[in-house]
């Protein structure tokens, strides 16, 4: 087995490429070194806007500014949490390059489609941060496959997990071409690289940024599993909404009618500003929740190191609410059972 060039890297692309139904994928050694690289594809420019929601891990915004261009946040809706079409009409203007929507947590951004045509209309490019959502889909068709390029991670909290990883996927032959060679400093290969007896050149910049052959076999194995673990956490996800559901003073997560989530994350909505309180509860139950997420826009790195002065109303109110819950595929009954009756033991003592 090859250390880093090695064919189960080719054999794990093509196998998520595959499943998702687009032409070519490229490994990367993490979702965040996928995201820049696909910044690079794209040429985007210094001084060039892409669009992304606030409500994201912070290397979905972080992306553009490691070019020179510039994060603009639109607000989202609140059924999947995915970005809002109105509010990103409202914020293209000339310098506009691109649009990034995330799938929130496993669930599908139900505008995708809606942002696909407003791609097409101004002629922007549409980049899908799927990070957390392999396997979800929308009308049948998986989430990645509705873009100019799709971001995938498998970190280890993600569906499918290779300890750290990520992956571009795209029908682009000629974003393909230049991901692999950012992917690898830049250098041209024609033949397996330690096979050849050729010189190989370089042809532009690049980084290190391969992912180690033992990482892709890992991938390989997971990928057979998937299925699996989707009914698991499905399973699971079903059993703690129907149980969680006529608890007042929480929403709990719901499929619009189309979607079809995954559940990286289970995550509900707390009324009434109780959410870190009731953090706290669980964590005296040695039970685990955390916010996923705190507004990108309202860090100190944004709000006072940048200069970002964002008013996301939306976003800011779902920040406050959201709190995730425990949710595994091999989660037990009696687990799910004393989260759910921790949460009602709560509401009791706060009502």
């Amino acid at each position: 087995m090859y250390w880093a060039v090695g064919p189960e890297i080719e054999e794990f692309e093509k196998i998520v490429s595959q499943y998702v139904g687009t032409k070519y994928a490229v490994a990367f050694n993490s979702g965040t070194s996928a995201l820049h690289a696909t910044m690079m594809a794209i040429d985007l420019k210094p001084g060039e806007e892409v669009i992304v929601p606030s409500f994201t891990f912070i290397a979905t915004c972080n992306a553009p500014l490691f070019v020179g261009a510039r994060p603009i946040f639109a607000d989202i809706e609140e059924e999947t949490f995915g970005l809002d079409p109105t509010s990103v009409m409202q914020k293209i203007n000339p310098k506009t390059r691109a649009i990034m929507p995330i799938h929130y947590g496993g669930m599908p951004c139900k505008n995708i489609e809606e942002l696909r045509e407003i791609c097409e209309e101004k002629g922007l490019i549409l980049i899908e941060d799927a990070a957390e959502s392999l396997g979800a889909k929308i009308g049948g068709k998986p989430v990645g496959a509705f873009s100019h390029a799709a971001i995938l991670s498998f970190c280890g909290n993600k569906v499918i997990t290779t300890g750290e990883g990520g992956m571009v996927l795209t029908n682009s032959g000629e974003l393909y071409e230049k991901l692999k060679l950012i992917r690898s400093h830049g250098r041209l290969e024609t033949e397996p690289y330690f096979l050849t007896t050729k010189t190989l050149d370089y042809v532009t910049l690049g980084f290190n940024w391969r992912v180690p052959t033992v990482v892709a076999a890992l991938g390989i194995s997971q990928m057979r599993k998937l299925d699996k673990v989707i009914e698991m956490r499905r399973r699971n996800a079903e059993y703690l909404t129907n149980s969680l559901r006529p608890i007042e003073g929480i929403v709990t997560p719901k499929e619009p009618p189309g979607l079809f989530g995954v559940y990286q994350m289970y995550t509900i909505r707390v009324k009434n500003g109780l959410r870190d309180k009731l953090r706290e509860y669980l964590a005296k139950k040695q039970i685990m929740s955390k916010v996923y997420f705190e507004p990108v826009h309202l860090t100190h790195f944004y709000r006072n190191v940048l200069g970002y002065s964002d008013c996301l109303p939306l976003t800011e109110k779902l920040s406050r609410e959201v709190l995730t819950l425990p949710l595994y595929p091999t989660m037990t009954k009696d687990e799910i059972e004393y989260v759910v009756e921790s949460i009602r033991e709560f509401f009791e003592l706060n009502h």
